[in-house]
């Protein structure tokens, strides 16, 4: 992998260095900082960091970013030598461009800044900040997945509250397919690995670096990947494209699907009409109940001269006040435990949901492969649900392709 990548270096570095060279914190003013923020949230904290400007007399000079550029972009970063100060990342890179030398070892800093202290997060968040036992990133937003349910629908096939096991998602998604064509049970994103993993976690699974690919030998993974197909292989999920979610959830052609905080909002947007007649519960159950420990960290790009400034905005940023009032500009939600103590979370009957669901969570494998694994069982999955292939045969090819992807 560590070849793999700086391969990929040293293929963009040519083309996109010239790209990056307004980009690094030393063109920067004296008490102005470089941070590089992902997704939705970058523009939303462009107006944020005003109350951070004030109070520390320092300019934050936000750089959004789409999620689906972020990577090649700070892999372009590393090859150049030249980046921000600051970097948004998802908690599954942090062993990727740590390894590559990309962030800053924050380990020695953690003291010095009350608001970074790791017993302050949920500890499946801090499990991905560490690597080679050293402390690269800081909590900054965590993510999790629970069930979205129409409440009417369900108790219209005996499950009221939703369904507690993945047995009883069997039994509801058969009865809620059974209401005729075009209606199914249970609505999988096919583009996500976290269903699977979440699953096999669910069903026992845990994955230990010390095997490997021999991992994926487990029969409590193996069983967790037939729960997966079983949906589409008795059509209780729908194989092809069809409905937007939401709008699907609202005509009730899937009356469960599993996403995170940001639907709770969306849906009380855009499908008003169901108000009152839908809801959350935590994940279905198998020997255990564990969803994703997703999210983003907050970096500091190894390049940086301004550590303290750096750590000054991140230690901001983690202050269980600011977090709370992150939460109101752009409804993800805090890393920070405290902050679930306000009145906005401890009140609202949603996202206490999540908070419960918060503490049984765990992070995806904090190894730099991870991403290349979980891409490759999408696919193997998909030649399963799609392509008829023998559920044993998949999963010892996807075995292999493993193994090479630990060796490369």
């Amino acid at each position: 992998m560590k070849r793999r990548l700086k391969s990929g270096i040293l293929a963009l570095s040519t083309v996109f260095a010239m790209a990056l060279s307004g980009c690094s914190s030393q063109a920067g003013a004296d008490h102005t900082i470089q941070v590089w923020a992902m997704g939705s949230e970058g523009k939303q904290m462009q107006a944020f960091v005003k109350g951070f400007e004030e109070e520390h007399n320092m300019k934050v000079d936000v750089l959004a970013i789409p999620w689906g550029d972020a990577h090649d972009k700070l892999l372009t970063a590393v090859a150049a030598g030249k980046g921000p100060d600051v970097l948004q990342v998802g908690n599954t890179w942090v062993a990727e461009f740590a390894e590559a030398g990309a962030f800053l070892d924050l380990t020695e800093h953690l003291d010095k800044y009350p608001n970074l202290n790791p017993d302050n997060f949920f500890e499946s968040a801090t499990a991905t900040t560490i690597y080679d036992e050293k402390t690269y990133a800081i909590p900054y937003i965590i993510d999790t997945r629970v069930l979205f349910y129409r409440s009417d629908l369900l108790a219209e096939v005996g499950y009221p509250n939703g369904p507690e096991t993945w047995d009883d998602m069997l039994d509801a998604a058969k009865k809620l397919t059974a209401r005729g064509e075009g209606n199914f049970g249970f609505d999988i994103d096919k583009g996500s690995h976290h269903i699977p993993m979440m699953m096999a976690w669910e069903h026992g699974w845990v994955y230990d670096t010390e095997k490997g690919a021999d991992n994926f030998k487990d029969p409590k993974f193996k069983e967790a990947m037939e729960l997966y197909s079983t949906f589409f292989a008795e059509g209780l999920s729908q194989l092809e494209a069809g409905k937007e979610t939401v709008q699907g959830f609202t005509d009730g052609t899937y009356p469960m699907f599993i996403s995170g905080p940001y639907m709770v909002n969306t849906i009380k947007e855009q499908a008003a009409d169901i108000e009152g007649k839908w809801n959350v519960r935590v994940m279905p159950k198998a020997e255990q109940n564990t969803s994703m420990a997703g999210g983003s960290h907050f970096t500091v790009f190894e390049g940086t001269d301004k550590v303290d400034e750096a750590l000054t905005f991140i230690n901001y940023m983690t202050d269980p006040e600011t977090q709370v009032e992150w939460y109101k500009a752009a409804s993800t939600l805090p890393t920070t435990k405290s902050a679930w103590e306000d009145p906005m979370f401890a009140n609202d009957p949603f996202m206490k949901v999540f908070g419960e669901q918060l503490n049984s969570t765990q992070p995806f494998p904090v190894i730099a492969e991870y991403e290349f694994i979980a891409s490759e069982l999408l696919k193997t999955l998909e030649q399963v649900i799609r392509g008829g292939e023998d559920i044993d045969e998949a999963l010892e090819s996807y075995q292999e392709e493993v193994r090479k992807i630990l060796s490369d």
